[in-house]
């Protein structure tokens, strides 16, 4: 891990701690499916937990959640090991899973009855609200919503338990523009009013730009990153020249100074590309040799780089 990352990896977790991996394994026989895994969520952040599909976030829920067992390390939620307090720490966590199962036969009226007894500070009058936000037929049964729908109803559910922590697993895939719009400024906007923790996992890199306070990257199980969007952003940089003047071996400049090191490189339209990291931060206004120039970088270009030099 690089040295601008947070000091969560090493340090115990702190009082305003709300989730903490610590050097989390998970092993299915002879497969390796996450390999010290740490992380730290704190009070009141949104979280993003971002990696490409396969690299272990489901699986990283599943555990937090008490769904299946830690294979070496330890996870904490709200300051205490969850192997110990599973059942007290789920009513205090709105859960969104990646799947929506819901009894097809319900319709959100009688979904809404039959689990309000099941968390001590269901909120009968917020979950009507948002249903009603999302225009979610109250009567209607399950079995006839889209994936869509389905996903909304479950957020509905989430924030009427009045979490302390909201967990979401992949809410947004398969929605349609304007349902994630609406879906990610719902969640936002919760967040804010209720000062809840909210831990998103995804690997749609514009969800987690809209709305997260820090990030944290996992490839092949591990921890690749974690921490602020900027800092992330600020030490990555891609520069470009016309490939008919490119010259193997050679690089946009003098970079040794700067401590930089090459992530990718490659041809598109026309163009050879580097892409290189920063252990200070990017060099402002760089003096590049002649052709090269900087390129603009997207968030989701910056995540691939990241991936891709993944270990």
């Amino acid at each position: 891990m690089n040295n601008y990352t947070s000091a969560a990896y090493t340090a115990y977790p702190s009082v305003d701690s709300v989730i903490a991996f610590k050097n989390v394994g998970k092993r299915y026989g002879s497969l390796q499916v996450l390999s010290s895994l740490s992380l730290q969520v704190n009070r009141g952040e949104v979280y993003g937990f971002l990696g490409r599909n396969g690299a272990g976030k489901s699986t990283a829920i599943k555990m937090m959640m008490g769904i299946t067992g830690v294979s070496s390390g330890s996870i904490e939620l709200f300051g205490q090991p969850v192997k110990n307090n599973v059942v007290k720490s789920r009513q205090r966590i709105g859960y969104v899973a990646q799947e929506q199962h819901f009894y097809n036969w319900m319709s959100p009226k009688q979904l809404g009855k039959f689990v309000r007894g099941l968390y001590p500070r269901w909120n009968q009058s917020r979950y009507e609200q948002l249903t009603d936000l999302f225009e979610l037929p109250f009567k209607r049964k399950i079995g006839h919503f889209s994936g869509g729908m389905k996903a909304k109803l479950a957020l509905c559910m989430a924030v009427a338990t009045s979490p302390e922590c909201l967990i979401l697993d992949e809410p947004t895939a398969g929605m349609d523009p304007v349902a994630r719009r609406e879906f990610l400024d719902l969640v936002s906007r919760e967040a804010r009013r209720t000062d809840a923790t909210v831990f998103f996992s995804t690997h749609l890199i514009d969800d987690i730009e809209a709305i997260a306070d820090r990030i944290g990257i996992i490839e092949s199980g591990k921890t690749v990153y974690e921490g602020g969007l900027g800092a992330l952003s600020n030490h990555i940089a891609t520069y470009s020249i016309d490939e008919t003047l490119f010259q193997e071996g050679v690089v946009p400049g003098d970079f040794v100074r700067h401590e930089a090191w090459l992530l990718q490189q490659g041809s598109r339209n026309g163009r050879f590309y580097q892409v290189f990291e920063f252990a200070k931060g990017a060099p402002v206004s760089p003096a590049l040799d002649y052709g090269w120039q900087e390129d603009t970088m997207t968030l989701e270009d910056v995540f691939v780089a990241v991936v891709a030099k993944a270990p």
